[in-house]
């Protein structure tokens, strides 16, 4: 990982005396509001099993993961633990906690493998096809949000997040309706991606709610990731969608393609609607 790269700062941890268990520093500047983003978290936990399952078993890289969460994870120190569940030829199951000042913010159940032991030859069939939309020039920024919302997302300084110009009535007081959203996402400080950040990616879109009209940030109560394989460099285009809002929750997929057009990530997640 880049030295000089602010997520991999942002994912920094270090030992403690004792096995599997990591500090962490959550830095305020990838929150929202005071709570820091649960993509973030999910990356920071992913670093974790993945720094310990290489050394344990050689399964660096995240297969599938399921983060629910449990409190509102704020700025300062945390504590990372992690746990072999199971041990197997080709996977490790395992299991992540963060916590901090003692009270449990996330918990992760994890399987690890490793991405380049997929075999060559083996077929790959793709029953939907990349998110079409204006290349990232024509798109819009996030230095076009209002500036209340740069004021109350700081994380939005962190991403090159562009959106598809359909996506942003929400932005403008006037809501599309629509059940998607979609955009172009890539670090400003050129860092590539790879798995860790697809964690992230997977929830960095603004909640689908929003051009639904209905009004309110959509806090995750449970998502869950599946890598399907390692990045190539450049672009990742990301789509997220939902079939169902009502009584107070939302269902959200997110589908991430690479700049080959290859479908390298996935994920569902459960969050609450409708909440000032």
């Amino acid at each position: 990982m880049s030295a000089t790269s602010t997520f991999d700062q942002a994912i920094a941890l270090a030992r403690t005396e004792r096995a599997a268990v990591h500090h962490a520093e959550l830095d305020a500047s990838w929150g929202f509001g005071p709570r820091i983003h649960g993509g973030l978290l999910m990356a920071l936990a992913g670093h974790a099993l993945s720094l310990d399952l290489r050394e344990e078993s050689g399964h660096a890289d995240p297969i599938s993961l399921s983060a629910y969460f449990l409190s509102a994870a704020q700025s300062g120190k945390a504590v990372v633990s992690t746990q072999v569940l199971r041990r197997g030829r080709s996977h490790t199951s395992a299991m992540a906690s963060l916590a901090q000042d003692g009270q449990e913010r996330m918990r992760i159940l994890a399987t690890f493998g490793n991405l380049d032991d997929q075999p060559s030859a083996a077929p790959v069939q793709v029953f939907t096809a990349p998110p079409r939309m204006p290349s990232p020039e024509k798109c819009v920024g996030t230095e076009a949000a209002p500036p209340e919302l740069l004021k109350e997302a700081p994380l939005l300084e962190r991403l090159d997040l562009r959106l598809d110009p359909q996506c942003v009535g929400w932005a403008l007081g006037a809501p599309s309706g629509q059940s998607w959203m979609q955009g172009w996402l890539r670090f400003p400080d050129d860092r590539e991606p790879d798995p860790l950040m697809l964690l992230l990616a997977v929830d960095c879109l603004p909640p689908v709610s929003l051009d639904l009209g209905v009004s309110g940030w959509a806090p995750t109560l449970e998502l869950t990731a599946h890598i399907r394989a390692r990045p190539a460099p450049g672009w990742l285009r990301l789509k997220h969608s939902t079939v169902l809002v009502g009584g107070g929750y939302m269902e959200e997929d997110a589908e991430i393609w690479d700049s080959e057009g290859r479908l390298v990530a996935q994920s569902r997640q459960l969050a609450r609607v409708g909440r000032a």
